[in-house]
């Protein structure tokens, strides 16, 4: 018996494996799946105990690798002009009010201008444009509110 057969045609050839393609890639998986160490290992053979100087290697390759880091650092700040990363450009957060759990309100400094922004998912929408000024601190609305806070406390104080 044959092991290939030929279908008639003009030019399509067929051949049949004697084994299954599937079958042959299963039976190879397992070698695969083995580490080459195992593989060449003799039956005799220990694997060297882990010395202090291979541990003394590692450690000073770590530094290594962290100095290199914080000098690359040091160096792109020398670069920057000495400033910070985000800094240095003519944007500055003056100031900010949470509305709700996702909603903000900020004060956004360019140049000589003020500009009022909302600040949502996904949204980003100018509210208001002013020229640039001085921020009050303590506003009459919380002076009220803390003399009527006070009021109320002192009342509470004569009745109890």
């Amino acid at each position: 018996m044959m092991s290939t057969d030929i279908l008639t045609g003009p030019t399509t050839v067929f051949r049949r494996p004697s084994m299954p393609r599937r079958r042959r890639l299963h039976a190879a998986t397992p070698l695969a799946m083995l580490p080459t160490a195992v593989l060449a290992q003799t039956a005799g053979s220990e694997v060297p105990p882990f010395g202090s100087a291979a541990l003394l290697q590692m450690t000073l390759a770590l530094a290594l690798v962290v100095a290199l880091l914080f000098l690359g650092a040091w160096l792109l700040r020398r670069l920057n002009g000495g400033r910070g990363f985000g800094n240095g450009g003519p944007l500055r957060l003056v100031g900010g009010l949470v509305i709700g759990p996702r909603e903000r309100i900020v004060l956004v400094e360019v140049d000589d201008t003020w500009i009022v922004v909302g600040l949502a998912p996904g949204q980003m929408r100018t509210l208001h444009t002013l020229p640039k000024g001085d921020l009050r601190t303590g506003g009459d609305g919380e002076k009220h509110f803390a003399q009527w806070l006070k009021r109320i406390s002192e009342r509470r104080n004569e009745d109890g």
